[in-house]
């Protein structure tokens, strides 16, 4: 079964994860509507992230509260091509702060 082009930038999101954060877990969450497709834990810290394969890409009814409420908790973002940089940037920032 071929790879969608969201499934290929979580692929290589995961491998570019563990690469920025050695020593971190990335598991796929539960595909409950709304709840966002990754979970990363590094160290005493977590974050969720919810890819898109665009920035236009049509969100799930409930992601974007999902997004909210688990970005209160910790961190979690909307994530896609044209936001990676700025998105791994400010959870560079929130892991090592």
């Amino acid at each position: 079964m071929a790879r969608t082009p969201e499934g290929k930038f979580q692929d290589k999101l995961r491998d570019e994860l563990k690469e920025m954060f050695p020593g971190c877990f990335v598991t796929k969450m539960d595909s409950r509507q709304g709840i966002p497709d990754l979970l990363v834990l590094y160290e005493d810290r977590w974050a969720l992230l919810e890819c898109k394969r665009s920035e236009k890409a049509e969100h799930q009814p409930n992601q974007d509260y999902y997004v909210e409420k688990f970005d209160k908790m910790s961190f979690s973002r909307f994530i896609y091509p044209e936001n990676k940089e700025q998105v791994l940037n400010e959870l560079t920032e929130a892991f090592n702060g």
